[in-house]
This record gives C-alpha cells, sequence and structure tokens, in this order.
C-alpha cells in the first residue's frame, strides 16, 4: 500500500504523519523517507519517554532511584514514574541533553511545563533522534542499550499491533495516546526500532490526530482517563488500522 492510499480518506481535521529513517556504517548509504497530512506538528503524547529515561540518567546520581522510574516510564508508559523524572531534572535541561545528543531541537510546553506529553514534534524529528539514540546503544551506551531492551518489553497491549504490522517480533516499540480536554481529536503514535547489526539501525513513526467528536463518547473517554483506566481500546478503534499501516508502508518504502 502507498501513502496516497492511506491518506486519501481522511476525515477534514485528520492529521497523519509517517517518517523513516535506515543507516549506519557499513551499510548502504542512508535513506529517509516522510508524509505529512494536516498539522506540521503534534503533541507527543508519551512517543518521546524513552528518550526523556535516556538523558536523564546522567543527571539523577541514585541509580537505582533512576531505574525505579525510568524502566515504568518505559515499560508501562507509566505517567507518574515519567512526570518523576522530568520534574527531578527539569524539562529544559531534559529537552537540551536531547538536542545535544540527536542534533534535534523540541521546546517545553508554552502553557504548563510540567507536562511532559504536550511537547509538539513532527514525524521527521522523531525518526531522527531515535536513530541517534539507537545506533548509540548499539555503539556500546549501556544506558541506551537498556532502555531499548525495556522497549522491546512493552507488551502488545500498548503497541497497537505494530510488530506485527513490520513482521518484527523482536522490535524496540514505544507507543503514545491521548486525547485532551481542549482537543477534538485522540493522538495515537508509535515509534519502532529494529537495529540490523553493527551500528545500522532502522526507524519507523507513525503519528495521528484523528477526530473524535462524539460527545457522548468523549465524556466517557474522560471519565476513564480521570479514574485511570487503559483507554487503549478507544484508539485501537479509531487510529489502530492507520497506524500500523503507515509504520508498514514506511518499512516498506525504506526498502523492507
Amino acid at each position: 500500500m502507498a501513502f496516497y492510499e492511506l491518506l486519501d480518506d481522511l476525515d477534514h481535521g485528520a492529521t497523519a504523519q509517517a517518517a523513516g529513517i535506515k543507516r549506519g556504517y557499513g551499510g548502504p548509504p542512508a535513506r529517509t523517507v516522510g508524509v505529512k497530512s494536516g498539522l506540521a506538528r503534534l503533541r507527543c503524547a508519551s512517543l518521546l519517554k524513552p528518550l526523556y529515561a535516556w538523558v536523564s540518567a546522567d543527571r539523577i546520581r541514585d541509580a537505582d532511584r533512576w531505574r525505579r522510574h525510568a524502566e515504568p516510564a518505559v515499560v508501562v508508559s507509566s505517567n507518574t514514574d515519567t512526570l518523576n523524572l522530568w520534574l527531578s531534572v527539569g524539562p529544559g535541561v531534559i529537552l537540551d541533553d536531547i538536542r545535544q545528543r540527536t542534533g534535534v531541537a523540541w521546546s517545553p510546553p508554552n502553557g504548563d511545563p510540567s507536562r511532559f506529553g504536550s511537547v509538539e514534534v513532527a514525524a521527521d524529528e522523531v525518526a531522527t533522534a531515535y536513530a541517534a539514540f539507537a545506533q548509540s546503544a548499539v555503539a556500546g551506551d549501556p544506558v541506551a542499550a537498556t532502555i531499548l531492551e525495556w522497549m522491546r518489553q512493552v507488551g502488545a497491549e500498548q503497541t497497537f499491533g505494530a510488530r506485527e504490522a513490520i513482521g518484527s517480533p523482536e522490535a524496540a516499540i514505544k507507543c503514545g495516546w491521548y486525547g485532551a480536554p481542549d482537543e477534538t481529536c485522540v493522538r495515537t503514535h508509535a515509534v519502532a526500532l529494529l537495529p540490523r547489526g553493527g551500528t545500522r539501525v532502522t526507524v519507523l513513526v507513525g503519528m495521528t490526530a484523528l477526530p473524535y467528536t462524539d460527545v457522548r463518547e468523549r465524556e466517557i473517554y474522560r471519565e476513564e482517563v480521570d479514574k485511570g483506566l487503559p483507554v487503549e481500546p478507544v484508539h485501537e478503534k479509531v487510529a489502530g488500522a492507520l497506524l500500523r499501516g503507515l509504520l508498514a508502508t514506511t518499512l516498506a518504502e525504506l526498502g523492507g
């Protein structure tokens, strides 16, 4: 399936982005692909949690404390533990450290910097940052390697079928999903990392913000969020098929 087939029937007001990078010493020349429809940038939800964990390790002297919060932030997407890292290190410091390590510059949200999931990103930026992270892991960075392994442990209930869509059971995955009270959409994002040996890596990113306007359904969604109940089934219903299509098509465009 081509990108235009995936995006041709998007509802008015919907946004979808995809980006992919394949690169590494000893392989073919670097290759990138990407597509955008709708907004240029989207709130990142939980998509960047592994990157937050990566750079915060050097800022938290107590390694046990770092791991106690970083592991659940990645493996089960714990917001509480992510917030612990985000606030104890500082949003500006975390994002500046990401910039220094990856070359990708993001800014804390203007309204409330404590909201780590409100950082606005584009799919190609996410792919670039994760490519640097993945290559650091395979080149011997022990913290990055640990986080990459945690991403391989993310369960099927939080991956929206990403591993099956790209035919890679061993892929390292992180997804983000949320629908804020001030939005009439739900955002569902995914990043997949496929190390290829040596320093070669393949990174796939899919991001969506799809209309979710039924008043009663939105009320139920907010009630479930407020109670701490899982809302992944809503995101699967609204965006699961498109998200998987974006990842699979990105991989195909990169050359498999």
